[in-house]
């Protein structure tokens, strides 16, 4: 097996910008890219592969003909590919919405729960999110709050900075802020119960649908437990300094700064992802080297041994 480098799924959301165009050099016909979808086996949005013998089709066509190995021992515990790894440029704010946990999506919805984190990549000088609530609110309080307008009046509102971690378990209610660009990676899922979204219209002109009742019955309605934060303390390993992002049943998420030519792994527990997020390298493998530049996006089979990242760069590492 070899390194496989992905074209992402572009998404033109309404209140996306094209800092992911001038900034992460994607390349779409689209106006705004909101969302590049870099990992992804969704149907609603596949990533495709760029070079080698499957140069053209999906990552999913690559892993249907080549079988579950390739996701490593770690995959077979899930239904299908298990995560997904999004950047996203929010020029302006987006709605103030939810995600499921497994239990409900599997009892309510055809798909999964959705629990994922951030990586905050750029953000202006004022910038903020939502990050659940400030203090335990009732299920009455909320439908109220609801219904007269006043929810964001008991939100935690968190000022944000570049390099900034937040992991938003299922139940948890947030909101990028605009003037905000992450890496978010996440449970292969789609569902978004959507709250508040300041009165905007969608493409048809219509105000955009919410998810109210669904959102009443899902959300969490006391502040996290987990405080903003990566959870590791930056490690220096040879010719690299490794930082552990977050950690969960579903991913494993890590910054690694290479300062100088680094060898790596990949073993038969999980397949790794690799998103360039500052520099210019390449990635060797055995006879194979693929140049690799800032925003590009590379699946590693689970098994395919030891890399080598040789030249300088920042890279957002995820595996199951």
């Amino acid at each position: 097996m070899k390194p496989i480098k992905l074209i992402p799924v572009f998404k033109d959301y309404l209140w996306g910008g094209n800092l992911l165009k001038t900034k992460y050099n994607k390349k779409s016909d689209k106006e705004i890219i909101a969302e590049s979808w870099e990992l992804s086996c969704h149907e609603d949005g596949k990533s495709v592969i760029a070079n080698g013998d499957y140069a053209g089709k999906t990552l999913a066509e690559f892993i249907n003909i080549e079988g579950q190995e390739v996701l490593g021992s770690r995959g077979k515990r899930f239904k299908g590919f298990p995560i997904m790894i999004k950047l996203i440029d929010a020029k302006n704010d987006l709605s103030i919405q939810v995600h499921p946990d497994d239990a409900y999506a599997k009892q309510f919805e055809e798909g999964f729960g959705k629990t994922e984190m951030w990586y905050v990549l750029e953000c202006e000088k004022d910038s903020s999110l939502i990050y659940g609530f400030k203090r335990p609110v009732s299920k009455e309080e909320f439908t109220l709050r609801i219904k007269d307008n006043t929810l964001l009046d008991v939100l935690n509102k968190v000022p944000v900075k570049k390099g900034d971690v937040f992991f938003i378990e299922a139940g948890t209610l947030h909101a990028i802020g605009k003037g905000i660009v992450l890496a978010e990676v996440q449970q292969n899922s789609n569902l978004t119960y959507r709250i508040y979204d300041y009165g905007r219209l969608g493409a048809d002109n219509k105000p955009r649908e919410l998810h109210i009742d669904k959102a009443i019955e899902v959300t969490n309605l006391n502040p996290s437990e987990r405080q903003p934060g990566a959870m590791g303390q930056p490690e220096n390993k040879e010719g690299c300094i490794k930082t552990l992002l977050a950690e969960c049943d579903y991913f494993q998420t890590e910054i690694i700064e290479v300062q100088s030519k680094a060898l790596f792994n990949v073993n038969e527990e999980s397949f790794v992802s690799i998103i360039c997020l500052e520099g210019e390298t390449a990635v060797v493998s055995g006879d194979e080297t693929v140049v690799v530049q800032k925003g590009d996006s590379l699946f590693l089979p689970a098994g395919m041994g030891e890399y080598s990242v040789i030249k300088p760069c920042k890279l957002l590492v995820t595996r199951i």
